[in-house]
């Protein structure tokens, strides 16, 4: 099943330089040189950016859309999408917040869905969350409602529609 491979074998002795002497030259594999080969991607995933950082001298009127990390420490008017989100304690957002991990240390006025989400004791929210798991520090201010969901990052909040009364239907069919 196994055969063994000439790499383990000792080199040639110096008394059989006649014998071997062409060995070694078909023992090495022919290999093409590194500078004619186009370059392969590598398979080994790239280093995590660093986040993105807006410091708290900066306001922005607009929405704010990443696949990385966002760090925000100054105001935000408008709605923000992270992968990961932390808003920082002297931060306010005025918009909805989306992301996977959302960490909130400031204010927030507006609707929050995250799959993880969390209210620090320095947090203040006035709105709804919706999440997949929440944890709320003491002395974290909120003001709104709670919705778990598996899926938060869909679309919007999925609202209750009341059942639909068939009686009017059945009213309509016997008059």
């Amino acid at each position: 099943m196994f055969s063994k491979s000439k790499i383990n074998e000792p080199g040639p002795k110096a008394g059989d330089k006649d014998t071997k002497a062409a060995a070694p030259a078909a023992e090495k594999p022919a290999i093409p040189p590194k500078a004619s080969t186009p370059p392969v991607p590598s398979s080994t995933p790239k280093a995590k950016p660093p986040a993105s950082t807006l410091s708290s001298d900066i306001v922005i009127k607009g929405d704010i859309k990443s696949t990385g990390d966002i760090i925000v420490e100054g105001t935000v008017e408008g709605d923000i999408r992270a992968h990961q989100l932390t808003v920082g304690e002297g931060a306010t957002v005025r918009g909805e917040v989306v992301g996977d991990d959302v960490v909130i240390n400031g204010r927030i006025v507006g609707r929050l869905r995250g799959l993880k989400v969390r209210l620090t004791a320095t947090a203040r929210v006035e709105g709804d969350i919706i999440h997949k798991t929440i944890a709320i520090e003491s002395g974290a201010h909120f003001e709104g409602s709670v919705q778990r969901q598996d899926d938060p990052l869909s679309g919007g909040a999925k609202k209750v529609q009341p059942a639909a009364a068939p009686a009017p239907a059945a009213a309509a069919e016997k008059a």
